[in-house]
């Protein structure tokens, strides 16, 4: 094992002493959890003096402020009053959507012969094509705009990795500046990185509790997927090995009512993620990420039968690489079916009508599921009641949850709520199910799971709601809103909106504090301020001020009470409503969170 515990994070020093040895001087960063090696490698970078870091939120402008760097950079005559050739700087984002965002950049780099080194973080190859999360095809993605392109495997600690990767480094490099054929323009390293993605807190292993956080099975299987292809007819009827009472149902993004009419006809247990269509089940499980790891609650699983695309939990993800437990992925069509965890034993298109008509209630198995999602429900309705915020929501502990309970809660069945991705998806998961009454329709952009484009998206939703009478909402973080504040502009001619948009500002990533990250954060000043800088990314902006520019309507709430009633009241137009809240101890309460619920279960089951 490295010195840091990752080889992820050796090869990415070895990779960035390799630019500053190369001339590179300047690097941007768009924050982000796949590309962390880069991330802790840049800052020690920038803290020794090597290179100059350079942080946005946003991919787009990264990649152009990138492009301004080595332009600038090539600025005022030489010695010999020739024109000096301009620097290469590189960019950096995480996976997913984010790469794409560097598009525009890069055409007009190509177009104008500015070289870019772009160095975009990738899942490992095993990840893709299994729908694992932010997880898509970003090998070549770029096209002929690129003077060279290379898809870097993970490393994995074999002997002379590091010297084959800055071969082909240096290769790229040149071919960035037009060493051999004096065309420079952007070069793109596609580079994969396996967990762990974090140097050690004590210099000889991951940071404490970063174990399985990647989709991968817990032990090495043997197990092949039976995939029955689509035939005309009522569907397919795959027999469950054993008892088939111990069954999950997983329902992740888009799987729309069919995973709760299973779930209630045949008496299992409901994990249902948000987005899913499916998340008021009466089987549905409160918390269930949460409940998942209590008191072996999970243990006597036989079953799981998933439906849409789950990319929100870890903890749903390592129930579905058990080797012990039967994975039937329902998924139709003909594409790709999820599998991040490579542990499918069957893949059908869908199921027949049988197994959705009423055959038992689930017996003592779900009624134990049924009991510790009533203990979770109980421990997280306690902590977001108004008496537990009343301090006001800025210091509150879980604001952000009651906030979100606060808008499932005025939110009628015909609502629809559209929600960003990150921390707001994962606190409304959290709290659906804990009032009475039924769930608006929740609408995320989750296959890709990226924080951009949320506000335009919420605006198109919001016309077509519109059109059909129904009122509509969008939950989202402030990175999120911030990544895609030009979703706010629009001219005079343009079709009429009603659209209230909820940000719940932290002033940066908190997302990242629930991660490995934040506990590496927590061993001391040095990595605090590491973490600051690349991940929690403090903005201070000033929203007020930003709608104003836009002519949008803008509340500053600081209670719940004042939420629900401003959310309560008519919607005209397109008005934000901002929520200031704490970031600074959001580890430590969803940890207490956490504790708290596995503690409730665990005295409720053993009763």
């Amino acid at each position: 094992m490295p010195p840091s515990g990752s080889p992820a994070v050796e090869a990415a020093r070895a990779l960035v002493a390799d630019l500053v040895a190369q001339g590179v001087r300047d690097v941007v960063l768009a924050p982000g959890s796949r590309s962390a090696p880069l991330a802790y490698a840049l800052a020690e970078a920038d803290a020794r003096g090597d290179v100059v870091l350079h942080v946005r939120i946003d991919e787009r402008s990264a990649g152009f402020l990138a492009l301004g760097l080595s332009r600038g950079s090539a600025l005022g005559p030489r010695s010999d009053g020739g024109t000096p050739a301009a620097r290469p700087v590189a960019v950096v984002t995480t996976s997913g959507t984010a790469v794409a965002n560097l598009h525009p950049a890069v055409l007009e780099a190509h177009h104008s012969g500015v070289p870019l080194v772009l160095l975009t973080a990738d899942r490992p190859h095993e990840l893709r094509g299994t729908g694992a999360s932010q997880t898509t095809d970003q090998v070549g993605i770029f096209g002929t705009a690129v003077r060279a392109a290379v898809d870097v495997p993970a490393p994995d600690g074999r002997a002379g990795e590091v010297r084959d990767l800055l071969a082909v480094v240096r290769r790229t490099v040149a071919a960035a500046r037009g060493a051999r054929d004096l065309h420079p323009g952007p070069v793109h390293l596609d580079l994969a990185y396996r967990d762990p993605l974090h140097p050690a807190d004590d210099g000889t292993g991951p940071v404490a509790g970063s174990a399985g956080s990647e989709a991968t099975p817990v032990a090495e299987s043997r197990r092949t997927v039976e995939v029955v292809p689509p035939v005309a007819g009522p569907g397919a009827d795959p027999a469950l090995p054993g008892d088939r009472a111990r069954t999950l149902v997983v329902a992740g993004d888009g799987a729309g009512p069919a995973a709760r009419r299973l779930s209630e006809a045949q008496g299992w247990p409901l994990l249902a993620e948000p987005s899913s269509g499916s998340a008021d089940g009466p089987l549905g499980v409160v918390a269930y990420r949460s409940v998942l790891g209590a008191a072996g609650l999970a243990d006597d699983v036989e079953h799981v039968v998933v439906l849409g695309h789950p990319t929100l939990s870890r903890p749903v993800q390592r129930l579905l690489a058990r080797p012990d437990v039967a994975v039937t992925v329902v998924a139709p069509g003909g594409g790709p079916w999820p599998d991040a965890a490579r542990n499918a034993t069957r893949v059908v298109g869908a199921l027949h009508e049988r197994w959705f008509a009423p055959t038992r209630d689930g017996g003592a198995f779900a009624a134990r599921w049924r009991a510790a999602s009533d203990a979770a429900a109980a421990v997280v309705a306690a902590a977001t009641t108004d008496e537990a915020v009343q301090g006001g929501l800025r210091t509150a502990p879980h604001a952000a949850l009651a906030v979100a309970r606060a808008v499932v809660a005025v939110s009628g069945a015909d609502d629809v709520l559209v929600v960003g991705a990150s921390n707001p998806v994962r606190d409304l998961d959290l709290v659906l199910g804990l009032d009475s009454g039924p769930a608006p329709t929740v609408l995320a952009n989750r296959g890709l799971a990226g924080i951009d484009g949320t506000v335009s998206t919420a605006t198109g939703v919001a016309v077509e709601a519109g059109r059909a009478g129904r009122r509509a909402r969008a939950l989202v973080g402030d990175l999120t809103f911030l990544h895609d504040v030009g979703g706010l502009l629009r001219g005079p001619g343009e079709p009429a909106v009603d659209l209230d948009v909820i940000v719940v500002n932290d002033d940066g990533g908190s997302i990242f504090a629930t991660l490995e990250h934040g506990a590496l954060a927590a061993t001391g000043p040095a990595a605090g301020a590491t973490f600051e800088r690349v991940f929690g990314t403090p903005h201070g902006a000033h929203l007020a001020q930003l709608c104003a520019g836009y002519g949008v309507d803008h509340q500053l709430v600081d209670d719940v009470a004042s939420l629900r009633h401003v959310l309560a009241g008519p919607s005209h137009g397109v008005r934000v409503i901002e929520v200031p809240v704490a970031r600074a101890a959001r580890l430590e309460e969803s940890r207490d969170l956490t504790a708290r619920i596995h503690a409730e279960v665990g005295r409720t089951l053993a009763r």
